[in-house]
């Protein structure tokens, strides 16, 4: 039986009607098409409403600048969880997971500044001889000369370690965190789904929430609170009175957003740079090009396509009128690509003149509170990939998740040469 041919995204992305367009489809990140709807809408529709989609109608804010206008105008465009969220997936309001991503302010700020001081500068000068020697141990461990999945062996198991460190987690459980990670965000209408369910979604949170509660009510007594996420939340003014729903929430958050981010952006720099041989002879011959290096793999991969806001009154974004109770999402993956804010956007180029000129962490009150943190594990990863001067070369393209909210790989079959 023959295969049916190859559709040519491009083409179609083009002269399809742009009221057909729907960017919230998981199929196209998995088939890394979604580029060329992108291009268009940025283009021809750059505030698009599609009004007819699995999730219903919302609205797409594609411009980088349009996208930077709507993240610092939470008056208008709320976060909160009894809205929606930050996902474009309207749950039941009891199945709602309220967290501090997911609040205005002032709520929003009291609960953040709580978990902060864990990626204070003085912390990330503590866990830096603790990331290196993680990493030399792993990958001193990686086989040589035969192929293996770097997402498990390096990207899953490196950031496992690191959100263990943060929780003070039982280490020996830390694959746990992964998995709820990915049952957090995984989309049901995935065929290769973690779960069935919201039912059985709700029914391993109350595993995850049992585990933590456990952690809380050991910590929530000690005399002098520990350094970590979990202490800082149990004796915070503004969140050890939390509901155990909220806690969960919190604690969902703070596993996606360590986990999420920097494990896509570990497995997406070793595709980049067996694609872009150039720009790692360009790192090999010159080692501190890793500092614009590393937002420049961060930007090409945009581990979150986006983020969901909803209107709180009628309001205008780019030209278009924006009603009341309408949704929006803000794809950072698109304004990462903005012809008109980053040159030559398309090309993954590790010198750019102004690396750090993404969206990937978001923007204004709500940017990623571990950025520093994901950055430095990423920059350590590729000190000791050139210290060990590894060559790793990718036998598969790698595959995709299902997914339109996080832009992850599943899996990257490589071989390290002897």
């Amino acid at each position: 039986m023959n295969a049916p041919p190859a559709i040519d995204h491009a083409a179609l992305a083009e002269n399809m009607p742009l009221d057909e367009i729907n960017v919230s489809d998981p199929k196209i990140y998995q088939q890394d098409v979604w580029m060329h709807y992108f291009r268009r809408l940025r283009r021809d529709a750059p505030v698009h409403y599609c009004k007819d989609s699995p999730i219903g109608p919302f609205w797409s804010v594609t411009k980088y600048k349009d996208i930077v206008a709507t993240e610092v105008n939470h008056k208008v465009f709320s976060s909160s969880s009894a809205l929606g969220g930050i996902t474009l997936r309207d749950r039941p309001a009891e199945l709602e997971l309220p967290m501090f991503i997911a609040m205005d302010p002032p709520r929003h700020d009291d609960q953040r500044k709580i978990v902060q001081p864990i990626v204070s500068p003085a912390n990330l000068e503590n866990f830096s001889g603790l990331i290196r020697s993680r990493i030399a141990r792993t990958l001193d461990s990686l086989p040589r000369g035969e192929v293996f999945d770097w997402v498990d062996r390096v990207s899953i198991e490196l950031t496992g370690q690191m959100l263990a460190t943060l929780f003070d987690f039982p280490f020996e459980d830390r694959r746990k965190l992964t998995y709820w990670s990915d049952v957090a965000t995984t989309d049901l209408a995935n065929p290769d789904r973690l779960i069935e369910s919201e039912e059985e979604r709700e029914k391993v949170f109350g595993e995850c929430l049992a585990y933590f509660m456990r952690l809380w009510n050991e910590r929530v007594n000690a005399k002098e609170p520990g350094g970590d996420l979990i202490s800082m939340l149990a004796h915070g003014q503004a969140t050890r009175d939390m509901s155990p729903r909220e806690y969960l929430g919190n604690v969902v958050l703070l596993i996606v957003g360590g986990n999420d981010t920097t494990r896509n952006s570990m497995s997406g720099s070793v595709w980049f740079f067996d694609q872009n041989p150039q720009e790692y002879a360009k790192l090999r011959a010159n080692p501190a090009l890793l500092e614009s290096a590393v937002p420049e793999i961060i930007r090409y991969q945009t581990p979150l396509s986006y983020m969901r806001r909803t209107a709180l009154a009628d309001a205008e974004i780019g030209g278009r009128k924006i009603r009341k109770g309408d949704k929006i999402a803000m794809w950072y993956i698109s304004g990462n690509r903005d012809e008109d804010v980053i040159e030559d956007p398309d090309r993954f180029i590790i010198d750019r003149p102004r690396p750090r000129q993404h969206l990937s962490f978001g923007f204004g009150i709500h940017r990623c509170v571990g950025n520093r943190l994901g950055e430095l594990q990423l920059k350590i990863l590729w000190e000791e990939i050139l210290a060990r001067d590894l060559k790793i070369e990718v036998v598969a393209p790698p595959k995709r998740l299902f997914s339109s909210f996080v832009h992850g790989i599943t899996q990257l079959q490589v071989r390290i040469q002897p």
